[in-house]
């Protein structure tokens, strides 16, 4: 067993460190327009704890979504599967270029293919994305932000095309032994609007330079490139080990933006689990009473 998870683990760090590799390959050929335009769409959230977007479209407008994110769309919007993100980024390469984002993808979980939506009729037409689970939608309008923002994986929902999706590796070991979900996160660029999913109530925080914000990393939805990002142990032998909190918190030092959510999907799976197991074992018990009851007489 022991020799089969020590196989795994090399395989993942060989295709990081391929996945790297070529990263470093493709920027060197300078054949990558990182000044694409993203398509100007406009949107309207709808919804309150179990929000949706719907994105109106010009004609020729794109925009594009995670597989299996689409509620609904009007009878002119043309769906595609393509590989890869659809930018310049990820077709300079050609097929190498287009292999490179979708297994940055595949390093965050997600999967290799994503869908593009496209109005190929003569006036505005609709499309609406939800996620799979209750929450809130954040709209980032990228150019606010320098043109780019880190999210925890499994968050974007959809964007303008133009947006570019790939990932973003800490640089800190702690994060990554420790972090809690992963030192692997989604880095969205461009100059366009990109729409993340976060559960329960969303906080967005300002951090003034050198301002510390210590939380569960669970908690943490997305941060400005500006934000340093790292992993510290509790303080307290007994606020670590009894207080339900973990050993180790993500320690966010500004300048920069934050968004938080105060019921990450990790945590909500993890309580229905649990009752679902407790409840199961308690109904096991009535049943096999009542059977014995019956079985007595």
């Amino acid at each position: 067993m022991n020799e089969i998870y020590s196989g795994s683990y090399i395989l993942v760090i060989t295709y990081i460190d391929i996945i790297l590799h070529i990263n470093i390959y493709m920027k060197t050929k300078g054949s990558i327009n990182m000044s694409q335009k993203s398509h100007e769409i406009d949107y309207e959230i709808i919804g309150s704890e179990m929000q949706l977007v719907e994105i109106e479209l010009d004609p020729q407008e794109s925009v594009i979504a995670e597989a299996g994110a689409m509620m609904y769309m009007d009878g002119s919007i043309h769906m595609e599967t393509i590989f890869g993100d659809g930018t310049d980024k990820s077709n300079a390469g050609g097929l190498m270029g287009k292999f490179l984002t979708a297994g940055k993808r595949l390093l965050t979980g997600e999967s290799l293919f994503m869908t593009i939506f496209t109005n190929n009729g003569s006036g505005k037409q609709r499309v609406s994305f939800s996620a799979p689970y209750p929450g809130k939608i954040i709209p980032m309008d990228l150019k606010q932000y320098n043109g780019e923002i880190v999210c925890q994986k499994d968050s974007f929902l959809c964007a303008a095309k133009g947006v570019s999706i790939g990932i973003a590796f800490n640089k800190k070991i702690g994060v990554g032994l420790f972090g809690g979900e992963g030192f692997i996160m989604q880095r969205l660029e461009g100059d366009g609007w990109a729409f993340v999913h976060a559960g329960g109530t969303i906080i967005k925080k300002e951090l003034r330079p050198g301002e510390t914000l210590r939380l569960d990393t669970g908690c943490l939805v997305a941060l400005t490139k500006t934000v340093n990002y790292d992993i510290q142990m509790a303080k307290g032998i007994k606020s670590a080990i009894f207080g339900g909190e973990g050993l180790f918190l993500a320690t966010l030092t500004g300048p920069g933006t934050v968004w938080l959510q105060s019921l990450p999907f990790s945590r909500l799976a993890g309580r229905i689990l649990s009752n679902a197991s407790t409840k199961s074992k308690d109904e096991g018990s009535i049943l096999g009473g009542i059977s014995n009851i019956f079985e007595n007489r």
